[in-house]
Parts: structure tokens; C-alpha cells; sequence
């Protein structure tokens, strides 16, 4: 089962129906079955303490992936900066959703097991991201 929850973000989630269609349809095509995916939505200063308390990291992201799959059930909580998320669609000139819809199933990719800890894995990453953008054409926040 795929959640939307919204922490502390002013963001309203639409076409929830199809995009939960959409990340499931990527999942089975790596040869998996969706178990249960919280997407949570929040602000910059929470995912950073996110960041620091659970990855001792002290920066900023756009995404944070807990998961915690088993064999071919993917099962995860993905947080999501919606303020990270804004200012990267305009440093990259794109619109809100689109970068949005980029960000999850960036989060999606890590539950199945992708990373991008290194230059080669970050341009599997991007390639898988693309490929799996073509197949949606919602709006997340209409």
C-alpha cells in the first residue's frame, strides 16, 4: 500500500490514484510487489534533522529513504523537502511537479536497491529516473 502524508509542508497531493499506479508499475517491472511506502512530505529544517539524527549528515537534501524491504516486497519511508524540491525545479528549469514526480520515484529506486553514492550509479540513477517519467503524465499538484 503507497501513502501521501504531509508533515509540515503546504502542498496539496493530486491525481493520487495515478501515481500510486505509476510508482507500482515501476516496482513490478523490476520484478517486485509493493509492500507498504509512506511518502512523506516535510520542510527543509525537519529532513535535515532527519539527515543529521538517522545518517549524520549536516546538510540540506531533497530526499531521504529509510527502507525496509523484504526479498521482492518493497516496503519503505521516503521523505520528501518540498522546499529543497521547489528550489531545485527552478535551478533546473523545470516545473514543480515535474521535479516532484522526479523526486519520488528517486525515492522509489532507492527501496528497489539503486544508489547514486558514485558518478556510475548516480548516471544508472538518472537513466532509470528518465525512463520511468515517461510513463506518467499527471500533475501531482494541479
Amino acid at each position: 500500500m503507497i501513502l501521501f502524508h504531509i508533515h509540515d509542508a503546504q502542498l496539496v497531493i493530486s491525481n493520487r490514484r495515478a501515481i500510486k499506479k505509476w510508482i507500482q508499475g515501476i516496482i513490478e517491472s523490476h520484478d517486485k510487489r509493493t509492500g507498504d511506502i509512506n511518502i512523506i512530505f516535510c520542510r527543509s529544517d525537519y529532513l535535515l534533522e532527519l539527515n543529521k539524527k538517522y545518517l549524520e549528515h549536516d546538510y540540506y537534501t531533497d530526499v531521504i529513504t529509510f527502507p525496509y524491504s523484504e526479498e521482492k516486497k518493497v516496503s519503505g519511508d521516503i521523505f520528501i523537502d518540498v522546499d529543497t524540491v521547489a528550489c531545485n525545479a527552478e535551478t533546473f528549469r523545470q516545473s514543480f511537479g515535474n521535479e516532484l514526480l522526479r523526486v519520488m520515484i528517486h525515492g522509489v529506486l532507492h527501496l528497489l536497491g539503486l544508489d547514486d553514492n558514485n558518478e556510475e550509479n548516480a548516471h544508472i540513477m538518472r537513466k532509470a529516473e528518465d525512463t520511468a517519467l515517461t510513463k506518467i503524465t499527471v500533475d501531482p499538484v494541479q
